[in-house]
């Protein structure tokens, strides 16, 4: 049927990009690097070294973007899909699940001295979730809608260790039950969240 298949290189010239790895039926399947050419060095680089199904990123994989980030993890045609690890350009880092190309499910953010670890939805957080401040020796634990805090507790964690705490302790929290008040703040933030959703 004159279809590539088993392994080989194929160039494309106009594009200026390499796909050495195997095929199956014409298509990128199982594994290979596909690289492009930088137009001002005339050098090949490296976009992605891994798995292929169908000619598309699937299964376990390394993708290296344009700027500095990388993604080192699992991928569904074409997209961060299943577990990875995300290293951004501006020196963030997100372990966790994906879906969709997008942060979904439980995963942890590190982020300017603060780490984030919760869960996550559309690549926001969304859910329960902890913040730990590790500059300033604090914990936010907590509810999450759209990337934003909604309801929770802050308290001190590690402040002895923290470089720059703040000058007095975090007060305690001095409720009955203070479960049942979080259960019921996070429960009106729900409904209000689900009402302002229905109108939009």
């Amino acid at each position: 049927n004159n279809k590539k298949h088993g392994k080989g290189i194929q160039v494309w010239k106009q594009a200026g990009a390499i796909y050495d790895g195997e095929w199956k039926f014409g298509k990128r399947n199982g594994y290979g690097t596909y690289s492009v050419l930088l137009l001002k060095s005339k050098e090949y680089v490296r976009k992605y070294a891994g798995e292929w199904k169908n000619g598309k990123k699937h299964g376990y994989g390394v993708y290296f973007y344009n700027n500095s980030a990388v993604y080192d993890g699992e991928w569904s045609e074409d997209q961060r899909s299943g577990k990875g690890t995300m290293h951004y350009e501006n020196g963030d880092i997100y372990v966790g699940e994906w879906q969709m190309d997008k942060s979904h499910g439980q995963g942890h953010l590190f982020s300017n001295g603060k780490l984030y670890e919760g869960t996550w939805e559309d690549g926001k957080m969304n859910g329960d979730g902890k913040l730990y401040y590790s500059e300033k020796g604090l914990l936010y634990e907590g509810f999450w809608v759209d990337g934003e805090a909604k309801c929770g507790t802050m308290m001190d964690f590690r402040r002895d260790k923290a470089p720059a705490p703040p000058k007095y302790p975090f007060p305690k929290l001095h409720l009955k039950d203070v479960e049942s008040v979080l259960r019921e703040a996070k429960s009106a933030c729900l409904d209000h969240c689900c009402q302002q959703s229905s109108r939009g």
